[in-house]
């Protein structure tokens, strides 16, 4: 009987995932509240599965949005040998920094559909942002992690535009990494950016924030903590776990944009995916009972 109703709700998930983007209805039956705005505009930003799995890595994110939204972003790409993934801040509350964040978006993956290197990546999408910030009279800028695996050999290369580092668990070790930091996007036309390779091993464990988790009236979690507390769950889980824990510290009510995003190493690129109803049976968590 289990195996029956998973295939139906993976069917249905396909049904989903089809007609979604001719009608409004499934979009209807995930919101508990109306959207403003900004709120519209940022949720649009996202990619539409909010976990990817493959045979060599998972990656998995979640935004939580504060009442007034603070322009965070997370977004990834597949190809046949490169994974792409950014996680970006942008500055500001409301509709403008919903459009910057727009603005943010639209560069990198302009650039990247283009076949710019990473770091042109991040030239593009600065010039963008500083044309626009001139055209509005504003200060546009935005913080991110910018990153690509090859995932043939598990090379992982970050540009940090002047965020908050990203933490690797690797076995039961707990690090920040050691990336070069290099100016916001949108600060200055001529900034330039460099890349900071970390070669993964299977089994890695790589965690990306915005400053909404430890900052404000968040800053009181113990994201380190929580991410070793969390090491035995999938992806997808974790990134909801660290979310909840951020709202439940706000009392329900962010004054900024909690972020995360994880990505686990698997180091398998050139074997086959075992999977169930669409996900890997060995990777799922373990029954809470």
């Amino acid at each position: 009987m289990a195996a029956e109703i998973a295939q139906v709700a993976h069917l249905l998930a396909f049904v989903v995932i089809a007609n979604r983007r001719h009608t409004d209805l499934f979009e209807w039956g995930q919101r508990s509240r109306a959207f403003s705005l900004s709120a519209e505009i940022q949720q649009r930003l996202l990619p539409e599965a909010r976990t990817c799995e493959a045979a060599a890595f998972t990656l998995a994110g979640w935004l939580e949005p504060a009442a007034s939204i603070g322009g965070d972003t997370f977004d990834y790409s597949l190809e046949r040998d490169l994974l792409h993934l950014s996680l970006t801040d942008a500055m500001g509350h409301g509709v403008n920094a919903a459009l910057t964040a727009s603005t943010c978006m639209g560069g990198l993956r302009g650039a990247r559909r283009r076949g710019a290197s990473l770091t042109d990546q991040a030239v593009d999408t600065n010039i963008a942002l500083t044309e626009q910030a001139v055209s509005r009279a504003g200060d546009d800028f935005v913080t991110g992690l910018i990153g690509r695996v090859d995932l043939r050999t598990g090379s992982l290369e970050i540009v940090n535009a002047g965020h908050v580092m990203p933490y690797l668990l690797r076995g039961s070790a707990l690090t920040t990494l050691d990336l070069r930091v290099d100016l916001p996007l949108g600060m200055f036309r001529d900034s330039t950016y460099s890349s900071t390779g970390l070669a993964l091993e299977p089994g890695d464990r790589v965690v990306f924030v915005t400053d909404g988790m430890l900052e404000r009236n968040v800053a009181d979690i113990d994201v380190p903590g929580a991410i070793t507390d969390t090491a035995d769950l999938h992806p997808r889980e974790v990134v909801r776990g660290l979310a909840d824990r951020a709202l439940a510290a706000a009392g329900h009510a962010l004054e900024d944009d909690a972020t995360v995003m994880c990505l686990d190493w698997h180091g398998m690129h050139d074997e086959s995916r075992n999977s169930t109803s669409g996900a890997d049976p060995e990777r799922a968590s373990d029954p809470l009972y």
